[in-house]
């Protein structure tokens, strides 16, 4: 029989106020300089904003390579359209999921809401998968189970929790929950002891052994095969997001990430001379 063995925090990252694509105003908490660690979580921004006025100009048309984008929005809607001929929308409590791979352009509009609230996460793609093919796929409100429990509940965003499956992903594997805790409450997670697991604290404040996790701070943890989450004195909603680490060189250039510099070059210079989308574009 194994023996338990609790992960403990790590390193802890609140991120910083910034401003991307057409002026919207976010919290970059990961970044490239926080790859080694988080491994192979690349980039997480958080939105949180009652003011249209942040983040209504939303992402104009921008291209991507090499990575995953997964966008998870709790509260508010966003817009998709992409190069592959998607348009789609997500809303209240739907995630939006592209593979950029060989290469895609996409666009993302982020309309008016009462309070915008979510993230946007970047996952890497192994240096075999790269230049896979692009594809977009949206999780609906349908296609996501919600798991009660003592504590309060579990959103299944992707991957799997006990019994209940969720939206596989297609390279690496996704176990990416939305977890709900009542004030004064404890959960226990059984957790594969080689996967990598992080942590963002959306809203409120938790505990993990005798750290305090403040709001909006993403942590990664040690290995181990459980992991316990004690919550304080208000309600709070913590993402946790398991996967494998890859352990492979990153070069990374804005929106394109690759294993060399030589392969990162290539993408800019495929960019100048058109030649950067490796399927064929509907894109208008």
């Amino acid at each position: 029989m194994m023996e338990t063995k609790e992960r403990q925090v790590l390193q802890k990252i609140q991120g910083a106020r910034t401003v991307d694509g057409a002026g919207v105003h976010l919290v970059r908490v990961l970044d490239n300089r926080t790859v080694g660690p988080f491994d192979p979580f690349l980039m997480l921004d958080s939105f949180d904003s009652q003011n249209p006025d942040e983040y209504t100009a939303g992402f104009p048309l921008h291209p991507h390579r090499g990575i995953e984008t997964i966008s998870y929005v709790y509260n508010g809607k966003m817009v998709h359209k992409d190069s592959l001929g998607n348009e789609d929308s997500i809303t209240d409590g739907e995630v939006q999921w592209m593979t950029a791979g060989s290469g895609i352009l996409h666009e993302e509009q982020v309309p008016a809401v009462k309070n915008l609230l979510g993230v946007q996460l970047w996952l890497n793609l192994p240096a075999a998968d790269k230049m896979a093919p692009p594809m977009y796929h949206s999780i609906k409100q349908a296609d996501i189970p919600e798991i009660s429990l003592p504590c309060g509940k579990l959103r299944l965003l992707a991957g799997s929790y006990n019994e209940h499956p969720g939206y596989q992903s297609r390279y690496l594997p996704l176990d990416y929950y939305d977890i709900h805790m009542n004030p004064h409450t404890t959960l226990t997670l059984d957790t594969d002891a080689y996967r990598s697991v992080i942590l963002f604290t959306l809203v409120g404040n938790i505990r993990i052994g005798n750290e305090t996790i403040a709001e909006k701070t993403a942590v990664n943890l040690s290995a181990g095969n459980t992991l316990t989450l004690d919550n304080e004195d208000t309600p709070a909603q913590v993402l946790y997001m398991s996967s494998t680490a890859l352990h492979e060189p990153v070069a990374w250039g804005g929106p394109i990430v690759m294993n060399t510099q030589d392969e990162l070059r290539k993408a800019f210079s495929e960019l100048k001379n058109n030649t950067f989308l490796k399927e064929k574009t509907t894109y208008k």
